[in-house]
């Protein structure tokens, strides 16, 4: 949601995946690491959750931190957890990898008119690919990563122009 806190705003974004191991976790990691370069780390806050409670508590997936490491993004601080019903609350976009995401997001919980919910690929303009595919199934870390940082880059430049930061 977009939250009042001391005065200044805050714009939550969460990243949503099956199990939140490899994409959400990825794609938090990667969007905290460009807001916080365009220097908006007190205006955007960024988090991720799985659809599925199997892997709460549990780090990223070894594939996203090895790959994350070499490219110096870090993933400090992110361990899984469950969408939570209060997210809709909380969140001002919730962001699924995939299609079934999308779904799923929808079925626990219709959307309020103040929370926008839409895959990663939705803002790039002509995207190669709309889901983002689960590197869990398929070991394609690389090209997973690929997309989640096209998905990235458009999402914050779709953020920034939306709220004039």
């Amino acid at each position: 949601m977009l939250n009042e806190e001391g005065g200044k705003m805050k714009i939550n974004v969460l990243f949503v995946c099956l199990g939140n191991i490899c994409r959400s976790p990825m794609a938090e990691a990667i969007f905290r690491q460009k807001v916080e370069k365009e220097g908006l780390s007190d205006t955007i806050e960024t988090d991720s959750a799985g659809i599925g409670q199997w892997h709460v508590g549990e780090p990223p997936h070894k594939g996203t931190q090895e790959l994350l490491s070499k490219r110096s993004v870090s993933v400090e601080g992110i361990k899984a957890r469950q969408v939570d019903m209060t997210d809709w609350a909380k969140f001002a976009y919730i962001i699924g990898m995939d299609v079934q995401n999308i779904r799923d997001l929808h079925a626990l919980r219709e959307p309020s008119g103040q929370v926008e919910i839409r895959r990663l690929m939705d803002y790039v303009p002509n995207p190669v690919e709309k889901d983002v595919p689960d590197p869990y199934f398929t070991g394609n870390f690389d090209y997973v990563y690929e997309l989640v940082e096209e998905g990235c880059k458009y999402l914050l430049e779709d953020i920034k122009k939306k709220w004039n930061l």
